[in-house]
């Protein structure tokens, strides 16, 4: 029975949707993660089946835990912890891109409009589906990786490796993309372990699973309303026309501009990587974090500030002059004007991300309904009539624009959350450090969203 007519769900259209929505978000966001993790040359540490399973729970809101553990003259002192809560959004906007084209395409299937019981079935269906698949993902999302002493050259024990940056150094004779696993990097180890003899270190990681799959239904249930919010040619139940009057315009308008500044973020590494040395690191690390620098500074532009800090290696994988700034002084919030004091350049990224928000205005006024008032352009006696329109059209826009501003910069600020922090210890005595915290104004980003959002929707509806 159809849905546009009646009660009656087809379970054999809900069941083969969700399974094709399902199946071609999982293909894409495993082939964006190994792609990925090839170009760093994360697979010559380690398997690349396990890291790609991982990747994709972590691209879905999931959780790894990686540990490790190093034994010295038969000893168990020693012990290496880390933690990371970064989440690769290049493998989650891939799947979520997918995931919402195929579960749109079967809404319109269904005909012009759809009850509400069939929109659940469908969208339950495919949070189910996707739930379970992630638990199949979480087990099979471990590895474990180890270095011994004795076998990282011929002949040639952990006492006798010289320093990372010499020649035939220990640098040269791990793996690459190694040093970044776990904490372990090359140069950091020669000077405090050159004393063990015989020493052997593994590093492994884990999923786990409840974190996982709770987060995995947040995330699919997230994506879900983002995309049927966003989508103005898809059918909704009967008596929400004020959601697709009022939402829908301010929402697309804003999932527009963030894909497009992706867009933009992967055309600035493609540039980047023709002319470096390393042209595979940059493509992969563009096709797993792209959006978590994109999306990072767009709050930044628009003034969100940022607590944040960094020490030893990890810091070298920030941004100059992010990572300047958070050496120097890490006790004052990361501000726009702070990094532009650093490089004038940055001043650059504000200005960007105001021509961002004033496109995103244009959008949502141009696709918002006129309504059944006046024209916004009349002639003779009308003509202030036809100005009260304009105005209330601008203020209707403003508002719109700002709530879901509002809402989406604090959601913004949230995904490009980063902390990892690393440390090794050998016996009680500390040998490495390292770690990078960067942390968002939620409140101010919910303030300066509504702002810029109210300030963009009505210059864009006046614009139009």
């Amino acid at each position: 029975m159809s849905a546009s007519g009646n009660s009656g769900v087809r379970w054999g259209d809900v069941l083969l949707a969700s399974i094709a929505a399902v199946s071609w978000a999982l293909v894409g966001m495993a082939g964006v993660a190994s792609l990925g993790l090839h170009l760093l040359g994360a697979d010559s540490a380690g398997s690349l089946g396990p890291m790609t399973a991982a990747v994709v729970v972590l691209g879905a809101g999931g959780s790894v835990s990686p540990s490790g553990d190093v034994s010295a003259f038969g000893l168990e002192g020693a012990e290496a912890t880390t933690a990371v809560d970064i989440t690769p959004l290049g493998v989650g906007l891939a799947g979520a891109l997918l995931l919402s084209f195929f579960f749109l395409r079967s809404l319109r299937g269904a005909g012009k409009t759809i009850s509400v019981g069939e929109l659940a079935a469908r969208a339950g269906a495919v949070a189910v589906l996707f739930v379970a698949t992630m638990g199949g993902l979480a087990w099979a999302g471990h590895d474990v990786i180890t270095i011994d002493g004795d076998a990282l050259g011929p002949g040639l024990g952990l006492d006798q490796v010289p320093g990372g940056d010499a020649p035939g150094g220990i640098g040269e004779l791990l793996p690459d993309g190694l040093g970044d696993i776990g904490g372990l990097l090359p140069d950091q180890l020669p000077d405090r372990l050159a004393d063990l003899a015989d020493a052997k270190a593994s590093v492994g990681f884990s999923v786990n699973t409840g974190e996982s799959l709770v987060g995995a239904a947040c995330w699919v249930l997230g994506v879900l309303v983002v995309a049927l919010l966003a989508s103005r040619r898809t059918p909704l139940p009967r008596g929400w026309d004020a959601v697709h009057r009022v939402v829908r315009p301010a929402v697309s308008a804003l999932v527009t501009v963030l894909v497009v500044a992706v867009l933009a973020g992967l055309a600035a590494a493609a540039y980047a990587a023709v002319g470096d040395d390393h042209p595979k690191r940059i493509a992969g690390a563009a096709l797993l974090g792209a959006p978590n620098g994109v999306w990072l500074g767009i709050p930044l532009g628009l003034l969100v500030p940022w607590d944040g800090r960094a020490t030893g290696e990890l810091a070298k994988v920030l941004p100059d002059p992010l990572d300047e700034l958070l050496r120097v002084n890490a006790a004052e919030p990361v501000t726009l004007g702070r990094l532009a004091g650093l490089d004038g350049r940055v001043w650059l990224l504000g200005i960007a991300v105001a021509v961002m928000m004033l496109y995103a205005g244009v959008l949502t006024a141009a696709r918002t309904p006129r309504g059944h008032g006046a024209p916004l352009s009349v002639a003779g006696a009308d003509r202030a009539r036809g100005e009260l329109s304009v105005v209330g059209f601008a203020g209707r826009c403003a508002v719109r624009l700002g709530v879901a501003t509002g809402v989406a910069l604090p959601l913004l600020v949230w995904l490009t959350d980063v902390s990892a922090d690393a440390s090794l210890s050998v016996l009680g005595v500390d040998a490495f450090g390292a770690g990078i915290e960067l942390h968002g104004s939620v409140p101010m980003a919910v303030l300066l969203g509504a702002v810029w959002g109210a300030g963009a929707g009505g210059l864009g509806a006046l614009l139009t």
